[in-house]
């Protein structure tokens, strides 16, 4: 699993989160006597979550992992700002998304490579993963969703393994949710032609 953030309080009482619902991890998060109690709510709630959205786009546990404890230092650092205009876990998936999105950027150019180069190495990496359990056709399916462009896979990873109503990744991704549903469609289309030929 995730290990402890770094950077924020160290969290030692565990919070049983599902008794605290957004509201009250915002509340609480606003007063300085309930700071650290609220973030750790929030970790216990989210993080888990946040690994793997992040996880399903750079592959790695160690990158995943780095991203996930990013994103948390980010909320920490920005959650006072939160004004309620989207849920709370979309928020976090919009700050994880950017920081995934920005870290294969910075990959790419750092090795000049181009994205379809920096996804036959993630797809490497599936092959090699120690973590990555699962029989064949999940391998197929995740290299399959690695020739997807890039905002095609976020929706499909988002839609097809989250479960996310199109409202909810429309908050993420700030599309129209008539776009996202075109994404969707496309990418299954595009998924099962790969797989059917592959």
């Amino acid at each position: 699993m995730v290990c402890q953030m770094t950077m924020m309080p160290n969290f030692t009482t565990i919070v049983n989160s599902e008794t605290l619902e957004d509201t009250e991890i915002l509340r609480k998060f606003s007063l300085s006597s309930t700071k650290e109690e609220a973030f750790r709510a929030l970790l216990e709630k989210y993080q888990e979550r946040v690994y793997w959205h992040i996880r399903k786009l750079v592959i790695t546990h160690e990158d995943a992992d780095d991203l996930t404890q990013e994103t948390f230092i980010k909320a920490w650092h920005n959650l006072n700002g939160f004004e309620g205009k989207s849920q709370l876990y979309t928020w976090l998936y919009r700050i994880a998304t950017n920081h995934s999105l920005n870290f294969l950027n910075k990959k790419k150019k750092r090795f000049f490579l181009s994205i379809h180069d920096v996804n036959k190495e993630l797809a490497n990496k599936l092959d090699e993963s120690e973590l990555i359990s699962g029989d064949e056709i999940q391998i197929k399916l995740q290299k399959a969703i690695l020739k997807l462009p890039e905002k095609q896979r976020l929706v499909f990873n988002m839609k097809y393994f989250e479960d996310m109503s199109y409202q909810d990744i429309s908050e993420v991704l700030d599309t129209s949710v008539g776009a996202l549903k075109a994404s969707y469609h496309h990418a299954v289309k595009k998924i099962e032609h790969i797989l059917t030929n592959s």
